[in-house]
Parts: C-alpha cells; sequence; structure tokens
C-alpha cells in the first residue's frame, strides 16, 4: 500500500518517549511512502526511554492539524508533559472536529481524555492511565489496540507494530 498523498504529525515528549512506539509506527509510514512529521515542546533533541534520539521537525505551537490526515500522540512516561498542556489538547480537538485519524499508545490516551474527546469512545490504554481516560468519558477495553471510527488506541509499546499496521489500514482507507 502507497500512502505518497497522506501526511501524519507525531507528537512526541522532548524525553522519555517510549522508543518503539515511535520508530516502529514512524519506519513503517515512511516505507509505506507518507509524510511524517514530528512535533514536540522544543525543536532540541527528543530522547526516548532506551536512548533512540530525534531532532523534532517543529514545535506543537506550529502545527495545525487541518494540515495533516492523522494526528498521533506517542506514549512512554515522558508523554505525560502533553496532560494538562493546552496546545497539544487543542490538537486533538481540531484533529477530533475536523475528522482526521487520531492516534494515541500507552499513556498518550491521557491527553485525548484530558482534551475532552474521549466521551462515549472505545479506547485502550495503559492500566497507569485507566482512570484518568474514564474519568474522561472513554470506555476501555483491554484490547491491545482499539480502533473507534477515526480514533485509534494502543495499550503499549507491544502494541506498537498493531498500532501502525493498523494506522497505515485507516490511512489507506481514506480515514
Amino acid at each position: 500500500m502507497t500512502l505518497s498523498e497522506k501526511k501524519v504529525l507525531f507528537i512526541l515528549a522532548p524525553g522519555n518517549f517510549r522508543d518503539e512506539e515511535f520508530e516502529i509506527p514512524f519506519n513503517l509510514l515512511m516505507e509505506a511512502g507518507a509524510e511524517v512529521t514530528v512535533a514536540s515542546l522544543t525543536t532540541h533533541k527528543a530522547t526516548g526511554m532506551f536512548g533512540t534520539e530525534v531532532i523534532p521537525d517543529a514545535t506543537i505551537y506550529e502545527v495545525h492539524p487541518a494540515g495533516f490526515d492523522a494526528v498521533v500522540f506517542v506514549g512512554g512516561s515522558g508523554a505525560s508533559v502533553f496532560f494538562e498542556d493546552l496546545t497539544a489538547q487543542m490538537i486533538a480537538r481540531e484533529a477530533m472536529n475536523q475528522r482526521k485519524i487520531v492516534g494515541a499508545i500507552c499513556i498518550a490516551p491521557a491527553i485525548l481524555a484530558n482534551a475532552g474527546i474521549l466521551a462515549n469512545r472505545r479506547v485502550t490504554t495503559s492500566e497507569s492511565v485507566k482512570p484518568i481516560v474514564e474519568r474522561g468519558g472513554g470506555q476501555c477495553t483491554g484490547n491491545e489496540i482499539q480502533r473507534d471510527g477515526n480514533l485509534l488506541t494502543g495499550s503499549g509499546p507491544a502494541a506498537a507494530s498493531q498500532f501502525a499496521e493498523e494506522l497505515i489500514s485507516m490511512l489507506g482507507d481514506g480515514g
């Protein structure tokens, strides 16, 4: 499947993102021909929990969901910096309102919960943030990945490949 016309935005913590939750989807999307932009709080080098280094293309203050087909929030303990971040929440809300694909893996669904976009949506997440997600209205299924319309969530690093494959499928279906 070729995704040469598709643009995907990854929102990545500046530190302690979960390496495989970024690397596996990023690499598979690139192999499929998608254009991938990485945004963080700064454009300084971001470092994963296991040492993966990424230079973000932009800050979250410079990107707008309208320019992308999908927005993906990467997990790992560092993703907690976005839990209360109003810009990250705004990006999530705008992407959902514009019917873009919105993805989040591991603890990142808590960002979506705090953005107010999970009400009555089927989701999965890391057990550590399940209470936040449920308070935000998300119906946790406990599955490795969960798709609910244009929303895709993953439970953690073990689900990274399955998450990436479903994301690619969603993009190939036109969202």
